[in-house]
């Protein structure tokens, strides 16, 4: 929930606020000192915690559950377009297992397999895609909420602006994922039959095994900066496809998971203590995880950018100082919270009177009394 000193603020970042792009401000990170990195780096951890993050990314995980399932089916469809679903699904279920905790993989292996036997592939498709793109919409939504209020802003944009925005980039991350399996999926036996079928000779199909993992590292945090980039209600610098952020939330990531798969492996008692939705739990708390190893990140950005502002001589001790996209929607919740607030003032008043007079009607001593105070 936002404070009220940040939903006053937006309209007024609109009017005060320097450019994105403003000169003063460092432009590369070896331009920012040292101290500011270390009031950077504090300022992250804090932020971190007062913008209760993990309690955000519990929100995020809810909203990413609910479009897990009609992603995997519309994945699961495409790629049965390709080859036998099966033995697809199967190669890429083995790629996520060396990232994701072992019990999360065999609780999403059941269902998936389950959807690859599926046969009605071409209609299954369609349905699967839009209803992914519609339930996905929802954490990019979500997503948009939290980094408002990490850059410590309200939303101003129209329902219109704003779904437009969160189905644009949903629609955008989703066939960056779409692309990402598949190059997961080309590789060993899969990538030796596609290369037989197009003429591609065994030396192409060696340097594909070795370059689709930068392609594909560049890809993920494409797909992080967009979210970084497009979500929030403020106009950024400019794009950066490789922002400092969304490399430190890509690393932490792929760190707390490989911690977070050691303990369920060797130290923990989910399947003893919950039997069957042990793996369930676990997948759980994986996605927490990644929702919060992506909202650290974009805290970083964040204060990043409060930092480059400071060193430059605006005042952003206080709240970030960046122009909002938008201010139509605040501007209309304004204007209807102080008819509230007049109406609530003229009720009051009015109860005050009637009480006043009420007063003086029932205790005719105590009203005498009044008028002689003050006459």
């Amino acid at each position: 929930m936002e404070d009220a000193e940040t939903t006053e603020s937006s309209t007024a970042k609109a009017r005060t606020a320097p450019a994105p792009e403003d000169t003063r401000k460092p432009d590369s990170p070896s331009d920012v000192t040292k101290p500011s990195w270390k009031y950077i780096a504090k300022k992250t951890l804090r932020e971190f915690t007062k913008d209760q993050c993990p309690d955000l990314a519990a929100s995020l995980t809810y909203y990413a559950v609910l479009s897990l399932f009609p992603a995997l089916l519309a994945l699961v469809s495409l790629l049965g377009l390709f080859g036998d679903p099966k033995k697809t699904t199967s190669a890429l279920l083995d790629v996520v297992q060396g990232i994701a905790p072992g019990q999360t993989v065999d609780t999403l292996r059941s269902v998936v397999e389950e959807l690859a036997s599926s046969s009605a592939a071409g209609l299954t498709l369609v349905i699967g895609l839009l209803t992914a793109l519609w339930s996905a919409s929802g954490y990019v939504g979500a997503f948009s909420r939290a980094m408002n209020r990490v850059y410590e802003i309200d939303e101003g944009r129209t329902f219109i602006k704003l779904r437009g925005t969160i189905l644009g980039v949903t629609l955008v991350n989703l066939l960056i994922v779409v692309v990402l399996a598949a190059m997961l999926v080309l590789s060993g036996p899969v990538a030796e039959s596609v290369g037989n079928l197009l003429g591609l000779g065994d030396a192409f199909l060696a340097v594909w095994n070795i370059a689709k993992w930068p392609v594909m590292l560049v890809l993920v945090i494409l797909a992080i900066a967009l979210l970084y980039y497009a979500t929030p209600n403020v106009k950024q610098p400019k794009f950066r496809w490789m922002s400092m952020g969304s490399a430190i939330a890509l690393v932490v990531f792929l760190l707390a998971s490989l911690a977070f798969g050691f303990y369920v492996a060797n130290f923990s008692s989910y399947n003893k203590t919950y039997g069957a939705i042990g793996g369930v739990i676990i997948a759980l708390l994986w996605l927490w995880i990644l929702n919060m190893s992506l909202l650290f990140g974009a805290e970083f950005d964040a204060e990043t950018e409060r930092g480059r502002q400071l060193q430059a001589g605006i005042e952003a001790e206080e709240t970030i100082q960046l122009p909002p996209r938008d201010t139509k929607k605040s501007d209309k919740l304004q204007a209807k919270e102080e008819e509230d607030i007049r109406r609530g003032r003229e009720l009051r008043e009015e109860h005050s009177a009637d009480a006043a007079a009420q007063d003086g009607t029932h205790d005719p001593a105590r009203g005498q009394a009044r008028d002689r105070s003050r006459d």
